[in-house]
């Protein structure tokens, strides 16, 4: 009996071995899931990386974080940072601040705009999120712990 990825991409042939088809099936999931999130983030024309920025500044307060703190919290690894703060800074999401007592650090906050996208995207978002509320608590759990697992041994 083909596995349910098999199935899912058209793959006629057994995958190698458990390890391929489960790599597979992580690299699909986070696709599938990917995908839909930037289809919510998509009418406010924001890409996810971004609104994960704007999580974290939301998080981080009024003391806002330098650059290589929101790069540290980044869920997913991107290779420039600064490119991705100025095109929010441009957008008037964030805003950018130069210390006086020492001029080689900035500070990034977010700013009332980008407050009050997060605001507006916070009930689609909980929607979005809810793509896995047909698991049991024990199987989200599993998962977590199942994901971590994975990740320590990457």
């Amino acid at each position: 009996m083909a596995s349910a990825l098999r199935e899912e991409i058209k793959q006629q042939k057994p995958f190698k071995s458990l390890e391929q088809e489960a790599y597979l099936s992580i690299e699909r999931t986070a696709a599938v899931l990917t995908h839909a999130f930037a289809e919510v983030l998509k009418p406010h024309d924001i890409t996810p990386t971004q609104y994960n920025v704007l999580r974290i500044l939301r998080g981080a307060g009024r003391s806002g974080l330098c650059r290589n703190e929101v790069r540290d919290r980044l869920v997913a690894q991107v290779p420039d940072v600064t490119r991705l703060l100025d095109r929010l800074e441009e957008s008037g999401l964030i805003e950018r601040e130069r210390s006086a007592a020492d001029r080689r650090l900035v500070t990034t906050r977010i700013t009332a705009k980008g407050s009050a996208l997060l605001r507006s995207l916070d009930g689609p978002i909980t929607r979005h999120e809810k793509r896995l509320g047909h698991m049991t608590r024990a199987q989200l759990a599993s998962l977590i712990e199942l994901l971590a697992l994975a990740r320590g041994g990457a």
